[in-house]
């Protein structure tokens, strides 16, 4: 089965309500979605979403990426030939990780439809999995309010936004907690928000009011993986890397470092579902769990993560509510309050 051709669209999905974080706030998503056709007349799918804040790529750079050295690597190429292809799309450019990614998933759902099984079952798994739900950055008691509503409608794990103001972060947490039942656990992802020694003190006093936070993420920027390790050496809390975190070689180097205790895989950033599943692998060797997440993306993308989430035995956390926010009708993915159940219809995409 030989692929005939590679075609690229754009557009764009207004959400529910703006999606407000340390980094943006966003009140629609550019989604760049990738078809593979073959002369099977199989065709497999694939989307990516841009995050310039995260990492680095535009809509316009995604296009050109797809239309251009991935299209050559790919074009004419037999689908049999599945594991050398997955390489070729890596190698095809420097970056452009979400270019990438889009292009694995689709050639990951074409080569599973072609064999008339879902990704999941590909991959190896069929666990029950859970998603979180964010709660936005903005004052404690829209915050607040905002949480009270999410347990209302069955999710027991909040992830809650902060980052802006280490003060006013604290308050956040405070009205939060004071607003939803005992059992309902918070993670906190601060999008890189506070300076190292900022991040400990407030951990510090969170742990010290026994407030429960089940994992921080991201407390520092980025590049500081000093930062990380200053951290995570000083509070309890488990302190969790997600921008920090782009491939397989740094998921080596944090864990072998002991920078972190857990690690956010997206496939935006890390260029698809093979890189995914070799972070996961890695950090398990090291006993380190890991998260599957995502940017403000449309449901196929999340769908394709998903599907490794049920399959790896190292995906322990899930953040994957993106959908959830969108003004369209998932497609591949639905959800029963926090259950995430995939389309196992070998019609649909990633299903």
């Amino acid at each position: 089965m030989k692929i005939t051709d590679i075609k690229v669209t754009r557009r764009l999905i207004p959400l529910r309500k703006p999606f407000k974080t340390a980094l943006r706030t966003a009140t629609e998503i550019e989604n760049v979605e990738v078809a593979i056709h073959t002369d099977a007349g199989i065709i497999g799918k694939g989307s990516a979403a841009p995050t310039p804040v995260i990492t680095g790529d535009f809509a316009s750079g995604i296009e050109e990426a797809l239309q251009g050295p991935i299209r050559a690597v790919l074009l004419g190429k037999d689908v049999a030939d599945f594991q050398m292809l997955l390489t070729s799309i890596q190698s095809s450019c420097i970056g452009n990780t979400s270019a990438k990614a889009a292009a694995d998933m689709a050639l990951h759902d074409l080569y599973c439809r072609s064999l008339g099984v879902s990704l999941s079952m590909w991959l190896g798994g069929r666990k029950k999995i859970r998603t979180d739900m964010t709660v936005g950055v903005d004052t404690p008691s829209v915050m607040a309010q905002e949480a009270a509503t999410h347990v209302q409608n069955g999710f027991d794990k909040l992830k809650v936004k902060v980052g802006m103001d280490a003060a006013l972060d604290l308050e956040r947490i405070t009205a939060i907690k004071e607003q939803v039942p005992s059992h309902i656990q918070l993670r906190l992802d601060a999008n890189q928000g506070w300076t190292p020694r900022e991040a400990v003190a407030l951990i510090r006093e969170m742990e010290a009011r026994e407030l429960g936070i089940e994992l921080v993420e991201q407390p520092v920027h980025a590049k500081d993986w000093e930062g990380l390790k200053y951290v995570t050496e000083r509070v309890n809390t488990p302190i969790m890397a997600d921008e920090s975190i782009f491939s397989a070689a740094d998921a080596m180097k944090l864990v072998q470092g002991r920078y972190v205790d857990l690690l956010n895989i997206k496939l935006m950033k890390c260029g698809g579902i093979r890189e995914a599943w070799r972070i996961a692998d890695i950090a398990q060797t090291a006993g380190v769990k890991c998260m599957v997440g995502s940017m403000m993306e449309s449901s196929l993308s999340v769908a394709a993560i998903a599907h490794v989430a049920e399959a790896h035995p190292n995906i322990h956390y899930i953040d994957l509510d993106a959908p959830l926010w969108l003004s369209e009708e998932p497609i591949g993915i639905s959800y029963d309050g926090a259950n995430i159940l995939l389309d196992k219809v070998k019609e649909k995409s990633l299903s």
